[in-house]
Protein backbone atom coordinates (compact mmCIF):
# COMPACT_ATOMS: atom_id res chain seq x y z
CA UNK A 1 0.00 0.00 0.00
CA UNK A 2 1.12 3.44 -0.46
CA UNK A 3 1.23 4.61 3.00
CA UNK A 4 4.04 2.11 3.74
CA UNK A 5 6.22 4.12 1.96
CA UNK A 6 8.92 5.42 4.18
CA UNK A 7 10.51 8.10 2.84
CA UNK A 8 8.27 11.52 1.95
CA UNK A 9 9.74 12.04 -1.55
CA UNK A 10 9.89 8.67 -2.47
CA UNK A 11 6.29 8.42 -1.36
CA UNK A 12 5.34 10.99 -3.19
CA UNK A 13 6.90 9.71 -6.20
CA UNK A 14 4.95 6.07 -6.10
CA UNK A 15 1.79 8.62 -5.47
CA UNK A 16 1.95 10.15 -8.52
CA UNK A 17 2.28 6.71 -10.72
CA UNK A 18 -0.48 5.61 -8.77
CA UNK A 19 -2.57 8.60 -9.13
CA UNK A 20 -1.76 8.69 -13.01
CA UNK A 21 -3.04 4.98 -13.29
CA UNK A 22 -5.69 5.12 -11.37
CA UNK A 23 -7.59 7.99 -11.12
CA UNK A 24 -10.38 7.96 -14.06
CA UNK A 25 -9.61 11.38 -16.50
CA UNK A 26 -13.38 12.11 -15.73
CA UNK A 27 -12.49 12.88 -12.72
CA UNK A 28 -9.40 15.30 -12.88
CA UNK A 29 -11.68 18.32 -13.93
CA UNK A 30 -11.07 20.26 -10.16
CA UNK A 31 -14.77 20.45 -9.41
CA UNK A 32 -14.87 20.70 -5.73
CA UNK A 33 -17.98 22.60 -5.43
CA UNK A 34 -21.22 20.52 -4.28
CA UNK A 35 -23.15 19.47 -7.30
CA UNK A 36 -19.70 17.69 -8.71
CA UNK A 37 -19.30 16.40 -5.09
CA UNK A 38 -19.81 12.77 -3.80
CA UNK A 39 -21.67 12.69 -0.74
CA UNK A 40 -21.98 9.02 -0.31
CA UNK A 41 -24.75 7.49 2.35
CA UNK A 42 -27.38 5.09 1.81
CA UNK A 43 -29.44 6.30 -0.85
CA UNK A 44 -26.88 7.89 -2.97
CA UNK A 45 -26.55 7.55 -6.59
CA UNK A 46 -23.42 7.85 -8.20
CA UNK A 47 -23.17 10.48 -11.27
CA UNK A 48 -21.05 8.02 -13.19
CA UNK A 49 -19.37 5.08 -13.34
CA UNK A 50 -16.06 6.84 -12.75
CA UNK A 51 -16.93 8.39 -10.05
CA UNK A 52 -17.78 4.90 -8.22
CA UNK A 53 -14.57 3.47 -9.31
CA UNK A 54 -12.48 6.62 -7.86
CA UNK A 55 -14.04 6.10 -4.91
CA UNK A 56 -13.55 2.37 -4.50
CA UNK A 57 -9.91 3.44 -5.29
CA UNK A 58 -9.38 5.59 -2.97
CA UNK A 59 -11.14 3.61 -0.44
CA UNK A 60 -8.86 1.03 -0.58
CA UNK A 61 -5.63 3.03 -0.16
CA UNK A 62 -7.28 4.53 2.68
CA UNK A 63 -7.00 7.71 1.40
CA UNK A 64 -10.77 9.31 1.37
CA UNK A 65 -9.39 9.95 5.26
CA UNK A 66 -5.57 9.97 4.92
CA UNK A 67 -4.60 11.04 8.33
CA UNK A 68 -7.18 8.30 10.15
CA UNK A 69 -5.98 5.64 11.84
CA UNK A 70 -5.45 2.42 9.77
CA UNK A 71 -7.68 0.39 11.92
CA UNK A 72 -10.65 2.59 11.09
CA UNK A 73 -9.93 2.36 7.26
CA UNK A 74 -7.70 5.87 7.47
CA UNK A 75 -4.44 6.61 5.28
CA UNK A 76 -2.56 6.60 8.91
CA UNK A 77 -0.21 9.64 7.03
CA UNK A 78 1.30 11.59 9.18
CA UNK A 79 0.75 15.80 8.69
CA UNK A 80 3.74 15.38 6.06
CA UNK A 81 2.80 13.35 3.95
CA UNK A 82 -1.06 14.72 4.31
CA UNK A 83 0.56 17.76 2.28
CA UNK A 84 2.23 15.24 -0.71
CA UNK A 85 -1.05 14.03 -1.19
CA UNK A 86 -3.43 17.05 -1.73
CA UNK A 87 -0.08 19.04 -3.78
CA UNK A 88 0.06 15.62 -5.99
CA UNK A 89 -4.53 15.95 -6.25
CA UNK A 90 -4.19 19.44 -6.64
CA UNK A 91 -1.65 18.69 -9.76
CA UNK A 92 -3.76 16.93 -12.08
CA UNK A 93 -7.04 18.36 -10.82
CA UNK A 94 -8.09 15.39 -8.81
CA UNK A 95 -11.37 15.45 -7.50
CA UNK A 96 -11.80 14.80 -3.47
CA UNK A 97 -13.40 11.06 -3.68
CA UNK A 98 -15.62 11.56 -0.59
CA UNK A 99 -16.53 14.87 0.65
CA UNK A 100 -18.77 14.71 4.19
CA UNK A 101 -19.74 16.35 7.74
CA UNK A 102 -18.66 13.20 8.96
CA UNK A 103 -15.21 13.40 7.76
CA UNK A 104 -14.69 16.83 8.23
CA UNK A 105 -16.35 17.40 11.80
CA UNK A 106 -18.12 14.24 13.67
CA UNK A 107 -15.23 12.02 12.88
CA UNK A 108 -12.05 14.54 14.33
CA UNK A 109 -14.80 14.51 17.37
CA UNK A 110 -15.06 10.83 17.82
CA UNK A 111 -11.44 9.98 17.40
CA UNK A 112 -11.25 12.16 20.51
CA UNK A 113 -14.06 12.04 22.86
CA UNK A 114 -15.57 8.35 21.66
CA UNK A 115 -15.52 5.07 22.75
CA UNK A 116 -13.73 2.56 21.42
CA UNK A 117 -17.25 0.60 20.61
CA UNK A 118 -18.19 3.89 18.86
CA UNK A 119 -14.88 4.31 16.83
CA UNK A 120 -15.77 0.87 15.60
CA UNK A 121 -19.04 1.73 14.92
CA UNK A 122 -18.90 4.48 13.21
CA UNK A 123 -16.09 5.92 11.65
CA UNK A 124 -15.17 3.22 9.11
CA UNK A 125 -18.81 3.48 7.49
CA UNK A 126 -17.96 7.02 7.13
CA UNK A 127 -14.54 6.27 5.73
CA UNK A 128 -16.27 4.39 2.92
CA UNK A 129 -19.10 6.45 2.33
CA UNK A 130 -21.59 4.13 3.38
CA UNK A 131 -23.55 6.24 5.75
CA UNK A 132 -23.79 10.60 5.27
CA UNK A 133 -24.34 13.14 8.42
CA UNK A 134 -25.59 16.11 9.03
CA UNK A 135 -25.30 18.57 12.12
CA UNK A 136 -28.01 19.38 14.44
CA UNK A 137 -26.17 22.62 15.97
CA UNK A 138 -28.50 25.60 15.15
CA UNK A 139 -32.48 26.21 16.23
CA UNK A 140 -35.11 28.92 15.58
CA UNK A 141 -34.08 30.62 19.13
CA UNK A 142 -30.39 29.21 19.53
CA UNK A 143 -27.57 30.39 16.45
CA UNK A 144 -25.45 32.64 17.21
CA UNK A 145 -26.28 32.06 21.21
CA UNK A 146 -25.82 27.93 20.66
CA UNK A 147 -25.55 27.38 24.66
CA UNK A 148 -29.53 28.17 24.24
CA UNK A 149 -30.49 24.72 22.78
CA UNK A 150 -33.65 23.56 24.03
CA UNK A 151 -34.27 20.27 22.11
CA UNK A 152 -34.66 17.72 25.07
CA UNK A 153 -33.57 14.16 25.92
CA UNK A 154 -35.43 13.27 28.68
CA UNK A 155 -34.07 9.80 30.65
CA UNK A 156 -36.71 6.93 29.84
CA UNK A 157 -34.39 4.31 31.80
CA UNK A 158 -32.95 3.07 28.78
CA UNK A 159 -33.26 5.12 26.06
CA UNK A 160 -34.04 9.17 25.29
CA UNK A 161 -36.31 10.38 24.25
CA UNK A 162 -36.06 13.75 22.32
CA UNK A 163 -38.45 16.60 21.49
CA UNK A 164 -37.63 19.60 19.87
CA UNK A 165 -36.45 21.12 16.55
CA UNK A 166 -33.41 22.21 14.50
CA UNK A 167 -32.82 24.61 11.67
CA UNK A 168 -30.25 25.49 9.12
CA UNK A 169 -29.53 22.02 9.06
CA UNK A 170 -27.46 21.33 5.81
CA UNK A 171 -28.64 18.23 3.61
CA UNK A 172 -30.87 16.65 6.78
CA UNK A 173 -33.29 15.28 3.93
CA UNK A 174 -30.80 13.69 2.49
CA UNK A 175 -28.63 12.29 5.71
CA UNK A 176 -28.68 8.65 7.28
CA UNK A 177 -27.79 10.00 10.15
CA UNK A 178 -27.43 13.28 12.59
CA UNK A 179 -25.25 14.17 15.35
CA UNK A 180 -27.25 16.37 17.79
CA UNK A 181 -26.88 19.16 20.61
CA UNK A 182 -29.39 18.61 23.17
CA UNK A 183 -30.32 19.31 26.45
CA UNK A 184 -30.62 16.89 29.06
CA UNK A 185 -30.48 18.85 32.19
CA UNK A 186 -33.37 21.21 32.58
CA UNK A 187 -32.08 22.91 35.61
CA UNK A 188 -28.12 23.35 35.25
CA UNK A 189 -27.22 26.48 33.74
CA UNK A 190 -27.33 27.05 29.83
CA UNK A 191 -23.06 26.04 28.86
CA UNK A 192 -24.29 23.25 31.30
CA UNK A 193 -26.48 20.11 30.83
CA UNK A 194 -26.03 20.13 27.08
CA UNK A 195 -25.33 16.14 25.74
CA UNK A 196 -23.66 15.34 22.35
CA UNK A 197 -26.14 12.89 20.45
CA UNK A 198 -26.43 10.41 17.51
CA UNK A 199 -29.57 10.16 16.09
CA UNK A 200 -30.58 7.65 12.80
CA UNK A 201 -32.66 10.05 10.88
CA UNK A 202 -34.70 7.28 10.13
CA UNK A 203 -36.46 6.68 13.56
CA UNK A 204 -39.86 7.27 14.03
CA UNK A 205 -40.36 10.69 15.10
CA UNK A 206 -37.60 12.38 13.12
CA UNK A 207 -38.94 14.57 9.73
CA UNK A 208 -37.47 17.34 7.71
CA UNK A 209 -38.32 20.29 5.66
CA UNK A 210 -36.15 22.17 3.12
CA UNK A 211 -35.55 25.75 2.83
CA UNK A 212 -35.72 27.66 -0.21
CA UNK A 213 -33.01 29.94 -0.59
CA UNK A 214 -32.86 32.98 -2.07
CA UNK A 215 -30.04 31.46 -4.65
CA UNK A 216 -32.97 28.82 -5.44
CA UNK A 217 -31.30 25.89 -4.11
CA UNK A 218 -32.77 24.48 -1.03
CA UNK A 219 -29.43 22.96 0.82
CA UNK A 220 -30.61 23.79 4.68
CA UNK A 221 -33.22 22.47 6.56
CA UNK A 222 -35.69 22.21 9.39
CA UNK A 223 -35.41 19.15 11.16
CA UNK A 224 -38.09 18.37 13.90
CA UNK A 225 -37.92 15.54 16.74
CA UNK A 226 -41.31 14.32 18.08
CA UNK A 227 -40.52 11.53 20.83
CA UNK A 228 -38.23 10.31 19.00
CA UNK A 229 -36.42 7.57 21.00
CA UNK A 230 -32.29 7.26 21.40
CA UNK A 231 -30.48 4.64 23.02
CA UNK A 232 -28.55 5.98 25.71
CA UNK A 233 -25.34 4.04 23.83
CA UNK A 234 -25.50 7.06 21.18
CA UNK A 235 -24.15 9.68 23.79
CA UNK A 236 -20.58 10.72 22.46
CA UNK A 237 -18.78 12.08 25.38
CA UNK A 238 -20.01 12.43 29.26
CA UNK A 239 -23.72 13.18 29.67
CA UNK A 240 -24.22 16.76 30.50
CA UNK A 241 -20.92 17.94 29.41
CA UNK A 242 -21.76 17.81 25.53
CA UNK A 243 -20.14 21.98 25.21
CA UNK A 244 -16.59 20.50 25.39
CA UNK A 245 -17.45 18.29 22.42
CA UNK A 246 -19.20 20.85 20.75
CA UNK A 247 -16.59 23.80 21.45
CA UNK A 248 -13.59 21.13 19.71
CA UNK A 249 -16.14 20.39 17.02
CA UNK A 250 -16.91 23.70 16.16
CA UNK A 251 -12.80 24.76 15.84
CA UNK A 252 -13.27 21.70 12.87
CA UNK A 253 -16.30 23.41 11.36
CA UNK A 254 -14.87 26.46 11.35
CA UNK A 255 -11.56 25.59 9.62
CA UNK A 256 -13.51 23.99 7.27
CA UNK A 257 -15.64 26.61 6.13
CA UNK A 258 -12.80 29.16 5.83
CA UNK A 259 -10.81 26.73 3.98
CA UNK A 260 -14.04 26.23 1.40
CA UNK A 261 -14.98 29.85 1.62
CA UNK A 262 -11.21 30.80 0.57
CA UNK A 263 -11.37 29.13 -2.65
CA UNK A 264 -8.34 26.67 -1.13
CA UNK A 265 -10.88 23.57 -2.22
CA UNK A 266 -11.56 24.53 -5.38
CA UNK A 267 -14.76 26.79 -6.61
CA UNK A 268 -14.72 29.47 -9.80
CA UNK A 269 -11.00 31.53 -9.09
CA UNK A 270 -10.75 34.42 -10.52
CA UNK A 271 -7.69 33.41 -12.82
CA UNK A 272 -10.34 30.47 -14.02
CA UNK A 273 -13.04 33.04 -14.97
CA UNK A 274 -10.43 35.04 -16.72
CA UNK A 275 -9.48 32.34 -18.73
CA UNK A 276 -12.78 30.84 -19.67
CA UNK A 277 -13.49 34.42 -21.11
CA UNK A 278 -10.65 34.20 -23.24
CA UNK A 279 -9.89 38.00 -22.31
CA UNK A 280 -7.72 40.14 -20.17
CA UNK A 281 -9.02 42.35 -17.35
CA UNK A 282 -9.21 45.58 -19.07
CA UNK A 283 -10.99 47.74 -15.71
CA UNK A 284 -7.30 48.76 -13.87
CA UNK A 285 -9.10 49.10 -10.64
CA UNK A 286 -10.60 45.72 -11.09
CA UNK A 287 -7.05 44.41 -11.92
CA UNK A 288 -5.54 45.57 -8.81
CA UNK A 289 -8.31 44.50 -6.92
CA UNK A 290 -8.36 40.79 -8.42
CA UNK A 291 -4.77 41.07 -8.08
CA UNK A 292 -4.78 42.13 -4.28
CA UNK A 293 -7.46 39.09 -3.85
CA UNK A 294 -5.21 36.34 -4.92
CA UNK A 295 -2.24 37.72 -3.13
CA UNK A 296 -4.37 37.36 0.15
CA UNK A 297 -5.90 34.38 -0.81
CA UNK A 298 -2.50 32.92 -0.87
CA UNK A 299 -1.53 34.56 2.40
CA UNK A 300 -4.10 33.01 3.94
CA UNK A 301 -3.61 29.68 2.35
CA UNK A 302 -0.14 29.94 3.99
CA UNK A 303 -1.92 30.92 7.28
CA UNK A 304 -4.12 28.26 7.56
CA UNK A 305 -1.39 25.15 6.56
CA UNK A 306 0.63 26.92 9.27
CA UNK A 307 -2.43 26.22 11.87
CA UNK A 308 -2.09 22.34 10.80
CA UNK A 309 0.46 22.25 11.04
CA UNK A 310 0.15 22.76 14.83
CA UNK A 311 -2.34 21.08 15.09
CA UNK A 312 -0.39 18.16 14.14
CA UNK A 313 2.00 18.79 15.98
CA UNK A 314 -0.10 18.96 19.44
CA UNK A 315 -0.85 22.37 19.93
CA UNK A 316 -4.82 23.12 19.51
CA UNK A 317 -6.05 26.03 17.50
CA UNK A 318 -8.63 26.59 19.60
CA UNK A 319 -9.96 30.22 19.36
CA UNK A 320 -7.96 30.85 16.55
CA UNK A 321 -9.82 29.20 14.49
CA UNK A 322 -12.50 31.80 14.56
CA UNK A 323 -10.14 34.20 13.01
CA UNK A 324 -9.74 31.44 10.36
CA UNK A 325 -13.31 31.30 9.91
CA UNK A 326 -13.62 35.21 9.41
CA UNK A 327 -10.60 35.73 7.20
CA UNK A 328 -12.05 33.09 5.12
CA UNK A 329 -15.58 34.11 4.68
CA UNK A 330 -14.47 38.14 4.02
CA UNK A 331 -12.30 36.10 1.39
CA UNK A 332 -14.22 34.68 -0.03
CA UNK A 333 -17.52 37.23 -0.25
CA UNK A 334 -14.61 39.54 -1.66
CA UNK A 335 -13.88 36.81 -4.69
CA UNK A 336 -17.49 36.42 -5.66
CA UNK A 337 -18.03 40.22 -5.46
CA UNK A 338 -14.78 40.87 -8.22
CA UNK A 339 -15.85 37.65 -10.20
CA UNK A 340 -19.47 39.29 -10.54
CA UNK A 341 -18.31 42.64 -11.45
CA UNK A 342 -15.89 41.11 -13.36
CA UNK A 343 -18.70 39.49 -15.62
CA UNK A 344 -20.34 42.87 -16.34
CA UNK A 345 -24.05 42.27 -17.58
CA UNK A 346 -23.22 39.30 -17.95
CA UNK A 347 -23.95 38.25 -14.48
CA UNK A 348 -27.02 39.40 -14.58
CA UNK A 349 -28.36 37.28 -16.91
CA UNK A 350 -29.59 34.48 -14.42
CA UNK A 351 -31.94 32.23 -14.92
CA UNK A 352 -31.59 30.00 -11.79
CA UNK A 353 -28.95 27.89 -12.81
CA UNK A 354 -27.64 26.32 -9.24
CA UNK A 355 -24.29 26.05 -11.11
CA UNK A 356 -23.21 30.33 -12.08
CA UNK A 357 -21.74 33.13 -10.65
CA UNK A 358 -24.87 34.65 -9.42
CA UNK A 359 -26.01 31.18 -7.68
CA UNK A 360 -22.39 31.46 -6.04
CA UNK A 361 -22.80 35.08 -4.94
CA UNK A 362 -25.64 34.81 -3.11
CA UNK A 363 -24.48 31.75 -1.70
CA UNK A 364 -21.65 33.67 -0.33
CA UNK A 365 -23.68 35.54 1.70
CA UNK A 366 -24.24 32.99 4.24
CA UNK A 367 -20.66 32.51 4.72
CA UNK A 368 -20.74 34.99 7.15
CA UNK A 369 -23.50 33.57 9.17
CA UNK A 370 -23.07 29.76 9.43
CA UNK A 371 -20.51 28.26 12.17
CA UNK A 372 -20.53 31.58 13.94
CA UNK A 373 -21.56 35.02 12.59
CA UNK A 374 -19.06 37.33 11.77
CA UNK A 375 -19.50 39.83 14.83
CA UNK A 376 -19.54 36.21 17.33
CA UNK A 377 -15.97 35.64 15.31
CA UNK A 378 -15.11 39.06 15.88
CA UNK A 379 -15.85 39.27 19.42
CA UNK A 380 -14.47 35.53 20.24
CA UNK A 381 -11.08 37.55 18.49
CA UNK A 382 -11.12 40.56 20.92
CA UNK A 383 -11.46 38.79 23.85
CA UNK A 384 -9.99 35.08 23.80
CA UNK A 385 -7.17 35.64 20.89
CA UNK A 386 -6.09 38.91 21.53
CA UNK A 387 -7.02 39.21 25.27
CA UNK A 388 -8.93 42.91 24.83
CA UNK A 389 -11.16 44.09 27.90
CA UNK A 390 -14.76 43.25 27.82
Amino acid sequence: MLIDQQDTEAFRLELRQWLAANCPAEMRDGARDETAACWGGRSWQFSSEAQKTWLERMIGQGLTTPTWPREYGGGGLERAREKVFFEEMAAIGARLPLVSFGIWMLGPALLKFGTDEQKRTYLPPIVRGEIRWCQGYSEPGAGSDLASVATRAEDRGDHYLVNGQKIWTSYADKADWIFALVRTDQEAPKHKGISFLLIDMQTKGVSTRPIRLISGASVFCETFFDDVEVPKANVVGVVNQGWDIAKYLLTHEREMISAGAAGLTGGRSIAQVLASQDSRLTDATLRARALECEIDGLAFGLTLERYKDQAAAGQAVGDASAMLKYMGCELNQRRHELLMGMAGMAALEWDGDHDSLPADWLRSRANSIEGGTSEVMLGIIAKRVLGLPG
